[in-house]
């Protein structure tokens, strides 16, 4: 796991469709149990399940995830807490513009690609 001051060094989210858990516990540095746990716990991570309940997630998944981890482990959010914030950062019947937090891990991956 990535100590708290290393946090920005996630790595760059691929343009793939979907993900494994085991992608996504790299791409966001947290365990494939936890990935588990926190389905249950954050009603916004639904990843598609297919063959065998296997789980895929899609790139807007990988993005809340990240946020869900800077909530707990930056900020110091309890899960109750994380899930609160989560909900009042969405719009009612899913309008409006994006989450500035969205638009800014976006706009890094970007600057990561560019750079030589």
């Amino acid at each position: 796991m990535l100590e708290a001051s290393h946090n920005n060094e996630l790595p760059v989210i691929p343009g793939k469709r979907y993900f494994t858990i085991g992608e996504v516990s790299e791409l966001c540095a947290v365990k494939p149990h936890v990935l588990r746990y926190w389905e249950q716990e954050f009603p916004q991570l639904k990843p598609v399940k297919r063959r065998g309940n296997r789980r895929y997630y899609q790139r807007q998944d990988v993005l809340t995830i990240r946020q869900i981890r800077a909530l707990l482990y930056e900020q110091g959010f309890t899960i109750g807490g994380a899930r609160q914030q989560l909900t009042l950062e969405v719009k009612p019947e899913g309008q409006g513009e994006p989450k500035a937090s969205s638009i800014i891990a976006e706009l890094e991956e970007i600057l990561q690609l560019l750079r030589p």
